[in-house]
């Protein structure tokens, strides 16, 4: 013990002498183990067009994961500034206050302001990316004393990881490389000193803790963790561009013709194609229509520009700071998952976007769709698989959004629509993975997109002359939707009261029968359950796609049930568990989940129920206004809210976002279905092939 404490005191006094060995290569290589960000992200933003690809998030005040040249690719960790008098330092995200501001209501265009607690100084950034190249702008206000001196820190984390990388300096630019992609930082105002090294051990960080200063200065650290570091003119006012290519040269080109431009006519160009954007959507009652405005633009801006059509589900990483980044195969959020795809494709053509609704629909089918007509759990946007299970809802949305999209010629129904019902026929209506991505068996939620797609494709085929395969899908979808009560709802279950009798809908049946106690084993550590006693509200499916009417007994005896179990009263509107028992969640105090934890509030199921209440005829507000008020301070609505009054749990404020995703794709294209499902009085994105035909059938007046 007493060898290894004097083996690391030496290793500190080696690293000490070291540094002041200026222009020297960086020691303790390759650094820290590396992690991302949290997932809670405030704000994203990117450029509307093609050309331009890089995308940005920002939290806590500072830069956290920047995306290039692909949605499914981080380049930068995080990109900060730190402050120093000499005496004491203070990092942005770690020492200061923060703030966000949205600077024009048309775009996606952010200010973080920070300070010290005392009121010393003050940093503002505005941030955009250059429409015409692979660039990000950040225009840097730093109003404070003379006495205080400026530093950039950046973590730059090339194709997807945060080792093996390569920085120097340049000239007067921090240069970061790795095969294939290079990133390099400039100011307007040049760099007064610039340092490379490793995380941890050499670099920016450490040296202005101990020092106050950058006085280290190492030039290059290599194949590691790295950190880039330089001392700014903190004289008021100047702009960074950072820029990205396949070489150093070409990022470094791209980020001094940005900077060129000016950072008032980047902006500019910038806020012009969102404006342009944003006319061609619909308008909404003014109390959402903020809120409406922002939902589409996050949802467009996480549309890829290589793979158009794919929209990943979050620029983000769930509890990313507890997640190694020392491999490139961490998918996080940015991934594209087939059902997140329909439910983005719907918010944007309920929106009004029927052309992004199109290019995803053509991403499913030409790049994520299998020969056999099924679709992955996930893809990287390439469609290479990266989840391994089959969820059977997600083969079929595709058919749902091809009819939603009337899109049935020939083409579409030979290669992509009768292979997929093919596939749903002869492996439905169980699947390996419900839409929860934890469990087997017979799920509500699954057998109604299983249905729903059937009559869509049905319909598709009839068009096509194909009558055979038609009533077939018919008579499967008829069968399967003849047996729903049958095989999903229990009447022995331990819930509701003098309500179980009766008979209410239960999460999953691990087979067709809802009454057998068969014991549940619930992921994440939520331990093992009869199946009858853990409910959710995925039954609320068969109201939205049509299959069983708003005012179903069963249905409404189940979300009492719902409300007694899963249901809870925030600050900000209700929340509901996906589930009781959920373990998907931070743990009881808050820290991240590694595997385990504790379900926390899901507000697309707030707005679920929202669609719902507009389905059984009564007002939604209720529903929508806690969707608003569930986004965060940049207005993203969360992936998970917390749940928990007691202040003692942890530093997470009840009704607020947890570190899981935010934004979520799905959280953001729920608030605006929900709020165009308000204003028109019915369930926008309803099928109403699916709706003529089982609620038509279910109004005939039965014989006396």
């Amino acid at each position: 013990m007493r060898a290894r404490k004097f083996q690391s005191i030496l290793f500190l006094l080696v690293i000490l002498f070291a540094g002041k060995l200026r222009g020297q290569d960086a020691p303790g290589a390759p650094g820290a183990i590396p992690t991302w960000t949290s997932g809670s992200k405030e704000a994203v933003g990117t450029a509307t067009p093609a050309k331009s690809r890089v995308w940005f998030t920002l939290q806590d005040g500072v830069l956290s994961e920047v995306y290039y040249p692909r949605l499914d690719t981080a380049n930068v960790r995080i990109l900060e500034f730190a402050v120093s008098d000499g005496k004491r330092v203070w990092i942005e995200s770690s020492d200061m206050s923060h703030s966000i501001d949205r600077i024009d209501e048309n775009a996606l265009i952010f200010r973080q302001t920070n300070s010290d607690p005392d009121g010393h100084f003050k940093i503002a950034k505005t941030y955009v990316t250059d429409p015409q190249r692979d660039a990000l702008l950040i225009d840097v206000s730093f109003s404070g004393s003379p006495a205080f001196s400026l530093y950039v820190l950046c973590n730059p984390s090339l194709k997807n990881s945060g080792y093996g990388n390569t920085g120097y300096s340049r000239e007067d630019a921090l240069i970061a490389e790795k095969s294939g992609v290079a990133s390099a930082l400039v100011s307007s105002t040049s760099f007064r000193q610039m340092a490379t090294g490793y995380a941890g051990v050499s670099d920016g960080y450490m040296d202005l803790l101990l020092h106050h200063k950058l006085d280290w200065a190492y030039a290059r650290a290599e194949n590691g963790n790295v950190i880039q570091s330089a001392k700014v003119d903190s004289a008021g006012h100047f702009v960074l561009a950072l820029g990205f290519g396949t070489t150093p040269e070409i990022a470094l080109d791209s980020a001094r013709q940005s900077l060129s431009r000016g950072f008032s006519v980047v902006s500019a160009e910038y806020a012009r194609g969102w404006h342009e954007y944003l006319r061609g959507l619909r308008r909404v009652d003014k109390r959402y229509d903020r809120e409406f405005r922002l939902a589409a633009m996050v949802l467009k801006a996480h549309e890829d520009k290589t793979y158009r059509g794919a929209m990943i589900a979050s620029m983000s990483i769930p509890w990313g700071f507890a997640v190694k980044s020392d491999t490139p195969n961490v998918g996080g959020y940015h991934l594209v998952w087939a059902r997140d795809l329909y439910e983005v494709a719907t918010g944007l053509l309920s929106a009004g976007d029927r052309a992004a609704a199109e290019r995803a629909l053509n991403y499913l089918l030409t790049v994520q769709q299998k020969p056999d007509g099924s679709f992955p759990q996930n893809s990287w946007l390439d469609g290479r698989p990266y989840g391994t299970a089959l969820q059977m809802d997600q083969v079929a949305y595709p058919m749902i959004l091809a009819w939603q999209l009337d899109m049935n010629d020939r083409d579409m129904w030979q290669k992509h629509v009768r292979p997929e019902a093919e596939f749903v026929v002869a492996h439905g209506p169980v699947t390996q993975q419900e839409r929860w991505e934890e469990s087997p068996g017979y799920s509500p939620s699954t057998i109604a997109a299983e249905i729903a797609g059937l009559v869509c494709a049905a319909d598709i085929a009839r068009r096509n002359g194909a009558d055979d395969d038609a009533t077939r899908y018919m008579e499967v979808a008829d069968h399967w939707a003849a047996n729903i009560e049958h095989w999903l709802v229990t009447r022995t279950g331990h819930l509701g009261g003098p309500l179980a009798p009766q008979g209410y809908y239960i999460r999953i049946d691990n087979n067709t029968d809802p009454d057998d106690g068969y014991q549940l084993d619930i992921s994440n550590g939520g331990g093992v359950w009869d199946e009858r006693d853990v409910v959710d509200a995925g039954f609320l499916e068969f109201v939205r796609f049509g299959i069983r009417s708003a005012d179903d007994a069963a249905i409404e005896r189940s979300l009492k049930i719902i409300d007694s179990t899963i249901r809870v009263e925030t600050p900000n509107g209700p929340g509901f568990h996906r589930y009781n028992h959920d373990g998907y969640g931070e743990t009881f105090f808050g820290g991240p989940w590694l595997g385990e934890g504790v379900g926390r509030l899901w507000p697309v199921v707030t707005g679920e129920r929202g669609e719902y209440e507009v389905a059984r005829g009564r007002d939604a507000t209720i529903y929508l206004d806690a969707m608003l008020h569930f986004a965060n301070s940049g207005g993203m609505i969360p992936e998970q809210i917390w749940d928990q009054a007691d202040p003692a749990k942890s530093e997470f404020i009840f009704g607020d976002g947890t570190g899981s995703a935010t934004p979520l794709a799905w959280s953001m294209a729920q608030f605006i279905r929900l709020v165009v499902c308000v204003e028109e009085h019915r369930i926008v994105e309803q099928p109403t092939v699916v709706a003529e035909h089982f609620l038509k059938q279910r109004r005939v007046k039965k014989p006396t």
